[in-house]
């Protein structure tokens, strides 16, 4: 048994799903049967399939925690290839934000709350307890790596692995792409009945714009992704009921490009929160 298969199975047996890797760090290429999806994938993937194959085939998918499989004459071969050991994160319901250099680095220690660390060859694996969609190039030298991903296992690190905080969820929502032209004025939605507000409060009105003003203001990342979801919240609440007016927008506005946000980006950002409402 060698070290790669070792800690393959030490992984498992602690609940984590492994998978080897072949030089230059990415998982073996699929067999014959697999090629191409030929088989027409895994079940867990993306597109579902029905493919059962017993080899390390689809990447990701192929990790597991079932030690009979990773000590299977069908992955000894990898093992014996082996460059490396991997993991899927999201099958160990952990969440790891690859910091790629030191720029990143420094963003993650202003930003984020503090977790387990691990050192990689340029810079740092920051694990947090909770599973999410993957995605990357979040921002400069920032990946996440989750659900359908996997990431090398570099060590234990140090340091406790908090939770997953919502600062890293945002950096996976993308904006839709413009529906429609931006509007050269803004558009508060009316209802047809009246216009009344359903909440009857003006002072609940209020205080939900200031909440909003408040979540733009303090945002110290994913700017773009702040003021679209908190356009999208406040539209949700108050886009139907009549009760928004020019002067509500433009405090949103105003504290958007207080943020570096351009007059375009904040026209975009509420027309493709109506067009996301249905408004």
């Amino acid at each position: 048994m060698n070290d790669h298969l070792r800690t393959a199975l030490s992984l498992a047996a602690h609940g984590v799903p492994p998978l080897p890797l072949r030089e230059g760090k990415v998982p073996f290429g699929n067999c014959p049967a697999c090629a191409k999806n030929a088989c027409g994938g895994r079940p867990n993937m993306k597109t579902p399939g029905p493919c059962s194959c017993p080899r390390p085939c689809h990447g990701w998918a192929a990790a597991t925690t079932d030690p009979d499989v990773i000590n299977s004459p069908t992955w000894a071969r990898a093992w014996r290839e082996a460059a490396g050991v991997a993991y899927h994160p999201g099958g160990a319901g952990l969440t790891v934000v690859d910091l790629d250099n030191a720029e990143a680095i420094a963003w993650a220690r202003a930003s984020l709350p503090a977790t387990r660390t691990v050192p990689t060859t340029r810079g740092e694996h920051w694990l947090y307890r909770g599973a999410m969609q993957g995605a990357n190039a979040v921002r400069p030298g920032v990946d996440i790596k989750s659900l359908m991903a996997y990431a090398r296992w570099l060590g234990n690190g140090t340091g406790a692995t908090a939770a997953l905080p919502d600062a890293v969820r945002v950096l996976a929502v993308k904006e839709p792409s413009p529906a429609r032209r931006a509007p050269q004025t803004l558009t508060v939605p009316q209802e047809a009945h009246g216009g009344e507000c359903r909440h009857r409060t003006p002072a609940y009105l209020e205080r939900g714009i200031g909440m909003a003003v408040q979540r733009i203001t303090e945002a110290r990342s994913a700017i773009h992704a702040t003021v679209y979801r908190t356009f999208l919240a406040v539209l949700s609440t108050h886009g139907r009921c009549g009760c928004l007016t020019e002067a509500h927008t433009a405090r949103l506005f105003t504290a958007a490009q207080a943020k570096g946000e351009s007059p375009r980006h904040c026209t975009d950002a509420w027309t493709n929160a109506l067009t996301t409402l249905g408004l």
